[in-house]
C-alpha cells in the first residue's frame, strides 16, 4: 500500500472528497427543497392529504440528510482551513486564503441557518403534521415557523452561489494559485 496515502497530503485528499461529497448532498437537498418542494406544496392543484404525508414522511428523511450533510461538510471544510493555516499561515494572506475565507464565512452562515433556524422550525411543522393526521388541533404558530424556516433557506441558496464562487476560485482561478 502506498504510504502517500498516509501523508498530511494524503490525508487532505480524503477530506477534500467528503467535503465535495457532503457539500454536493447538502446544496443539492437545498435547492430540491427551494425548487422542487415548496412549489409543489404551495400549488393549489397538491391536496391537503398529499401535503401531510409529504411533511409527516418525505421531509423528515430530507431534512436528516440536509443537516448532517451541513455538518460534515462544515467539519471537514473547517478542519480542512485549519491544517492548511498551521502548514503555513501566511497563505491565508493570499487571494487564495481571502478567497476560500470569504467562501467559508458564508458557508459557515448558511450552516448556521440550517442548524439555528431551517431545523428548529421544521421540527415544530413536521409535528404539527403529525398531531393533526392523529386528530388533534392544529397549532396556529405553523405558518410563522414554516416562513422563518423558508427566509432562511431562500437565504442559504442566495449565500450557495457566491459561497460556491469562492470555494472553486480557491483551486481554479489564476490569480489564487498563490495557495499554501
Amino acid at each position: 500500500m502506498d504510504l502517500a496515502l498516509f501523508s498530511s497530503e494524503g490525508f487532505l485528499y480524503f477530506l477534500r472528497w467528503f467535503h465535495y461529497f457532503f457539500g454536493v448532498t447538502w446544496i443539492g437537498l437545498l435547492y430540491y427543497f427551494n425548487f422542487v418542494q415548496t412549489p409543489f406544496m404551495g400549488d393549489a392543484a397538491t391536496d391537503a392529504g398529499t401535503k401531510s404525508t409529504v411533511t409527516r414522511v418525505l421531509v423528515p428523511r430530507a431534512l436528516w440528510w440536509f443537516r448532517w450533510a451541513a455538518m460534515f461538510t462544515f467539519l471537514t471544510g473547517l478542519t480542512i482551513l485549519m491544517i492548511r493555516a498551521h502548514q503555513n499561515p501566511a497563505s491565508m494572506m493570499t487571494p487564495w486564503g481571502v478567497g476560500i475565507t470569504t467562501g467559508a464565512t458564508m458557508g459557515i452562515l448558511m450552516f448556521l441557518n440550517v442548524w439555528l433556524i431551517i431545523w428548529p422550525n421544521q421540527k415544530k411543522v413536521i409535528a404539527n403534521a403529525v398531531n393533526v393526521a392523529a386528530g388533534q388541533p392544529a397549532d396556529p404558530n405553523v405558518p410563522s415557523y414554516a416562513a422563518r424556516a423558508s427566509v432562511a433557506s431562500r437565504t442559504n441558496v442566495l449565500f450557495s452561489l457566491p459561497m460556491l464562487f469562492f470555494m472553486g476560485a480557491g483551486r481554479h482561478l489564476q490569480w489564487a494559485s498563490a495557495e499554501g
